[in-house]
């Protein structure tokens, strides 16, 4: 498992702080000379028009993956320059099975370091792509581990020092499926009627290239992406569909909801299956979260359309489109009704009273509880076993969402803002959403058997890179 990996990345923080508010500032930073552009954004394709969702390859845990510059249609044929994992964007679909031993041979080809981390899977500090681990140009290392955690949607993207907001705007992400029992026993749509979708936003050059002007509070682009692919369209069966949705955006929130009013049938989250199935009219997502909803496709006619909308934007995202034909091999005829109990193996400390209650404020754009990221230190100690209480709290320029490396968690309660919690924040998560003015508890329980560093930071990449982040140990 050995490889060829770096130190830090040796630039000031003051350096990526000046650079972030500069157009494509944050681009150098990375190394990524050959796709720096402007940000003129590329002639909208005519009014109406659509392209065929792409949908990236599924492969085994045993396949190589390599980060490179590559060429990639965001559709209407005009080709651009992106980085890209195995030459697509996004990368291919990891799918594997609960207890399946991972192996995963990794060549950088980028001119700059990177690491591939392995979002929502609970792995040994030194397979979880921290920046301590980076990889250096041309440099290798083989991601090896075991898959412990229960089925559900993770995904994989970089996580070098200073320059994770750049590299994942430039393309820089893929999903990871994990499969088990529990869920083979459920009657859901599979084959060609199981899609999943990175959903994120973008820039684009007048060339076609991907483009990148984040600023320390964040990197808004002007177009949607689904897939990597431009106003996306997918022809649907009469059936019922699974989406395993992803918000992969540096920054932004979508508010997803159905324009024909209809609801989305939630099964599961980050996690993986929630308790019970529930029907909801819109979910707001930040980056890093995940959905898995069912859609019911079966009554819409052929060449009727419905889509799936970001009200926050406005934004249309992917136009379904009927076929008129009815589901084939990997459809169903009934699925989870509302209210149908899915998964009984969730959170099983969320009766059981903290040993520790943590209090984490996130400060501004660049700090957590005051204190600015420094890789050398190691803010706190959390003994392995003990349940804990960790509080975040905003202090100014949200929204945060907070990601905790190497345990999954059960969201307790918020206070202030919204004031409630939401059907997707059930069961187990490993990023959940702040709004200014709230306050929102979890609840966690480090009991892997992994001992080590890990991180608990903004998923905001830009608030990431400018210092909202803290190294914390398992002891």
């Amino acid at each position: 498992m050995g490889g060829t990996r770096v130190a830090g990345a040796g630039v000031s923080r003051r350096r990526v702080l000046q650079a972030a508010v500069g157009v494509g500032g944050v681009a150098a930073l990375g190394g990524l000379g050959a796709l720096r552009s402007s940000t003129s954004i590329a002639a909208p394709p005519p009014r109406g028009s659509t392209n065929r969702l792409f949908i990236p390859p599924s492969v085994t845990p045993d396949t190589a993956l390599t980060a490179a510059s590559g060429q990639v249609d965001l559709g209407g044929g005009t080709v651009g320059k992106a980085l890209v994992y195995n030459g697509t964007l996004p990368g291919p679909n990891f799918v594997v099975r609960r207890g399946d031993a991972v192996a995963v041979p990794f060549t950088n080809n980028l001119d700059a370091e990177t690491t591939v981390h392995w979002h929502g899977l609970i792995v040994p500090t030194a397979e979880d792509g921290q920046p301590h681990e980076a990889i250096a140009p041309n440099g290798t290392h083989t991601y090896a581990f075991t898959v412990k955690q229960r089925a559900g949607m993770s995904w994989y993207h970089p996580h070098p020092h200073l320059a994770t907001a750049s590299q994942v705007a430039y393309g820089l992400a893929g999903g990871f499926i994990i499969r088990d029992s529990v869920e083979d026993a459920l009657s859901v749509p599979s084959e060609a009627y199981e899609v999943p979708l990175v959903i994120r936003d973008a820039n684009v050059d007048k060339a076609g290239n991907l483009s990148y002007n984040g600023k320390a509070s964040g990197f808004t682009g002007n177009i949607a992406l689904v897939n990597g692919t431009r106003d996306a369209a997918l022809e649907v069966d009469q059936t019922w569909y699974r989406f395993r949705i992803l918000i992969g955006s540096n920054s932004r929130l979508f508010n997803l909801t159905l324009s024909n009013g209809a609801t989305f049938r939630l099964i599961g989250n980050d996690g993986g299956l929630l308790p019970t199935a529930v029907d909801v009219p819109a979910m707001e997502l930040s980056p890093g979260e995940r959905v898995d909803v069912l859609v019911d496709c079966s009554g819409l006619a052929a060449t009727q359309t419905v889509g799936l909308v970001d009200t926050n934007s406005g934004w249309p995202l992917l136009r379904l489109t009927g076929s008129g034909k009815p589901g084939g091999l990997g459809a169903v005829a009934t699925v989870p009704a509302a209210g149908e109990g899915l998964s009984s193996d969730g959170p099983t400390f969320g009766d059981i009273a903290p040993v520790t209650t943590r209090l984490f404020s996130f400060d501004g754009m660049t700090r957590i509880n005051g204190v600015v990221y420094d890789m050398a230190l190691n803010s706190f100690n959390v003994p392995a076993g003990d349940v804990e209480d960790w509080v975040f709290r905003t202090n100014g320029n949200a929204p945060h969402p907070v990601h905790v490396h190497g345990a999954s968690f059960k969201v307790m309660s918020r206070d202030g803002g919204r004031r409630r919690l939401f059907p997707w924040e059930e069961g187990w998560k490993d990023t959940v959403l702040l709004h200014d003015r709230e306050t929102v508890t979890v609840r966690l329980r480090f009991d892997s058997g992994y001992k080590g560093r890990y991180l608990l930071h903004c998923h905001k990449l830009e608030h990431e890179d400018a210092g909202m982040m803290l190294n914390f140990t398992v002891v």
